[in-house]
Parts: structure tokens; C-alpha cells; sequence
């Protein structure tokens, strides 16, 4: 019997509560919707209602789901890491491109090299793209609306590559790992974080390796996305307030960038903080 967490098994009981449903069959559905209670209780009810006549969409979906499980008998609703990067091949996209970021969020992914049957088959209708040939049509276009610092769907793919990156049990991210997923998003093909005077995104890894040095927290991502997206629109920073409700590590970020730049006030030399 897998071991829970007190907030997992709290909501598996919620979840049976509900449903009547059997905690194997809980904790599967839960799973597989990021243990969201009302989300996996929705989808429990939605796949009861259509069971027995799925439609022509559902079924084509599911039949390519199927394809590339790798574990039919234990785990059947689950495509996992080798899987993942069969169906990421024969789409054509390569492990390193940011769109394949974008895939695995428009499909609700849970963690990176996973991806569950209700995410699947819900994120493609979406997409309107039931078989291999039609989302490798959607490709294009994803690629050409990710570079975007208004929002969209850059910013829901920046969001949830936080939780993508995570590793099973962690809370932040190791330093090193969220170094290189900054770099496939702020550089381009995807969003470039750069501007006429400012290298941000070279300045940005720079102080992090140099003065922080340390792991990096949802707030803190999250919040940085936020200043990305500020920054492209001004580089001279005339949005910013030291009395703003900044995670003090970009706090001492602009002092960083001041000092790189001479500005009066900035530091170049900014000591380590916390978050």
C-alpha cells in the first residue's frame, strides 16, 4: 500500500466520502488531477457518464493513450517517462525545445516524463487535435505564441513549470534546476529576456550563482515571472518601489543591476538573503 501524506489521505477520504468510490480507485483519480479534490471528483462523475458511449473523439484519444503506456496492467491510466519521450518523438518535438513546456502544460501534466489519460484526452479536445497528425499541426502555432511577455500562454506555461520541475517530495526547486529551465524560457525560441541596455537573463544567473546560492521557492518563481514581464516593458525600472512587496531576493536584484549599470545607489556587491 502506497504511503500518503496526512493532506493526501485526507483528501482521499473526502474524495470516497463523495463518490463512494473505493480508495484504490481515490487515490488514481486524485493522481491523476494533481490531488485538486474537486477536479478529480468532476472528472470521476464526467468518466461515469461517458463510459458507456464514449465518443468517436474520446475513443481516438484514448486509443493513442494506450499506444504509449508503459505499464497497461498496473498503471493504465499513465503514460510514463519512457512513453512520454516515444509520444514527444513521434510528434517531432525534441526534449529541449520549450514547447515541449507548453505540451505538458495544455495537457495538465502532473511532474515532468508523465502524463495521466484524463489530461490527455481533455487537453487535446481542447486543442481540437484527436490523432498524431493534427497536433503536430498545433505545433507551429504554439511555438509562435509562446515569445509573448503580455501573458497568455507563456505565462500559464511559466506558471507551471514550477510544479513540472518539482521533484516527488520537494517544496523549492534546486538552484541549478531552475537555472535551466529560466534559460529555456527566457531565451529564445521562447520569450527573450533581454533589452536594449540590459542582459537581464545573463545578470539574473550571474547573481543568483554568485550572491544567493541557494534554492528557489514558488513565491520566488512565480514572483520573477512577474519582474520579467515589467522589465521587457521598462527597462529603467521606473515601475519599481522598495516599499513593493518584492521577494527580497529581487530586492537585491535591482541593486545588483544598478550596480552593474553605475547608477547611483546600486550594489554590485549585494549580500545573501533570504527569500
Amino acid at each position: 500500500m502506497p504511503s500518503y501524506t496526512p493532506v493526501q489521505k485526507s483528501a482521499i477520504q473526502q474524495f470516497t466520502a463523495v463518490t463512494d468510490a473505493k480508495d484504490s480507485v481515490a487515490a488514481k483519480t486524485l493522481k491523476n488531477n494533481n490531488w485538486n479534490i474537486d477536479q478529480a471528483i468532476n472528472a470521476h462523475f464526467n468518466s461515469n457518464s461517458s463510459t458507456s458511449n464514449p465518443s468517436p473523439t474520446t475513443q481516438s484519444l484514448n486509443k493513442l493513450f494506450d499506444k504509449y503506456r508503459d505499464n497497461a496492467s498496473e498503471e493504465p491510466d499513465t503514460i510514463g517517462v519512457d512513453g512520454s519521450m516515444r509520444y514527444f518523438a513521434d510528434l517531432g518535438i525534441a526534449l529541449d525545445e520549450p514547447v515541449v513546456l507548453v505540451v505538458l502544460t495544455e495537457l495538465n501534466a502532473p511532474t515532468m516524463g508523465e502524463l495521466t489519460r484524463q489530461g490527455f484526452v481533455d487537453g487535446w479536445k481542447r486543442l481540437r487535435a484527436n490523432n498524431i497528425t493534427e497536433q503536430k499541426s498545433t505545433l507551429p502555432s504554439l511555438r509562435h505564441s509562446l515569445p509573448s511577455s503580455s501573458g497568455g500562454l507563456f505565462l500559464t506555461t511559466y506558471k507551471s513549470t514550477f510544479r513540472l520541475a518539482l521533484s516527488p517530495g520537494q517544496r523549492s526547486l534546486p538552484l541549478d534546476t531552475a537555472i535551466e529551465y529560466w534559460r529555456l524560457l527566457l531565451s529564445p525560441p521562447s520569450l527573450s529576456w533581454n533589452t536594449k541596455t540590459t542582459p537581464w537573463l545573463d545578470w539574473w544567473i550571474e547573481y543568483l550563482t554568485t550572491k544567493w546560492k541557494k534554492g528557489v521557492s514558488k513565491d520566488m518563481w512565480v514572483q520573477t515571472g512577474v519582474f520579467v514581464g515589467k522589465s521587457l516593458e521598462d527597462e529603467g525600472m521606473g515601475w519599481w518601489s522598495e516599499d513593493g512587496a518584492w521577494p527580497g531576493v529581487l530586492d537585491e536584484f535591482v541593486g545588483f543591476v544598478r550596480g552593474k549599470r553605475g547608477v547611483d545607489g546600486g550594489d554590485g556587491e549585494a549580500e545573501e538573503m533570504e527569500t
